[in-house]
């Protein structure tokens, strides 16, 4: 039978580019045909993000999306808490709003689990032939440095921990206990994820449309000393 796959998707001051997102998301055709879940959830943006989406879903009621709404801004990593927890889903994938990861793409990450080898799949940057915006030397340093000390801990070899694309079978991240509000999601779920007995890994190559800071991009280096303490965090010390 076919399955589902649900859609996270958290948005904070986006009302730009979540139409032309979701555009992308529901015109993709997933192998296997199954079906797709769209679960956007609004941390408390300032613009006109919610009333895009709204006015978007009143527009597409055959869409199949779900909207929540932070009352106050909590941070990327508490808006997927909310998506995550409210999924229904066989598999769960996450999306920025910001159009820098492509939708078509979901196949790739799918394709694993659907042939039966893998339990999470990891969309990365840095691999494969696909086209890849130049942007910023000092963070592919960091993402690389935050990766190498990651796998450290983890016994991985990923190539890009910090990837948004990251595609789970519900079951595995809904039994997760995560608590990072913010961008120190990445390293906990991956600390996390890799610690279940028997766990099956995969990595794929994908595009990136990387932002530049007049562009919308969020992420700064606080980003990524809160990154590091996380990774220590939640490798070291296991039961949190």
């Amino acid at each position: 039978m076919p399955g589902k796959l649900s859609i996270i998707i958290p948005v904070y001051n986006e009302a730009a580019t979540i139409a032309n997102l979701l555009d992308k998301v529901i015109a993709v055709d997933l192998a296997g045909n199954i079906e797709k879940e769209i679960i956007v959830v609004n941390d408390a943006s300032t613009d006109d993000t919610g009333e895009v989406v709204l006015t978007y879903r009143q527009a597409n009621p055959k869409a199949n999306i779900h909207y929540f709404k932070h009352e106050k801004n909590r941070g990327k990593g508490a808006a997927l808490h909310t998506g995550i927890a409210r999924a229904t889903g066989d598999y769960v994938i996450i999306q920025d709003a910001d159009l820098e990861y492509d939708p078509n793409e979901y196949n790739y990450l799918l394709r694993p689990v659907l042939d039966g080898h893998a339990d999470v799949v990891y969309g990365s940057r840095f691999k494969g032939h696909n086209p890849h915006r130049i942007l910023f030397f000092w963070h592919s340093i960091g993402n690389n440095f935050l990766t190498f000390i990651s796998n450290m801990f983890t016994n991985l070899n990923l190539t890009d921990m910090e990837t948004c694309y990251k595609l789970f079978r519900r079951e595995h991240i809904q039994q997760l206990n995560l608590k990072e509000q913010r961008f120190g999601f990445e390293p906990e779920v991956t600390a996390k994820i890799s610690r279940i007995p028997g766990i099956r890994i995969y990595e794929v190559g994908i595009s990136y449309y990387g932002r530049s800071y007049s562009e919308g991009k969020k992420i700064n280096w606080q980003d990524g000393v809160r990154a590091i303490y996380c990774i220590f965090k939640y490798n070291l010390f296991r039961g949190l």
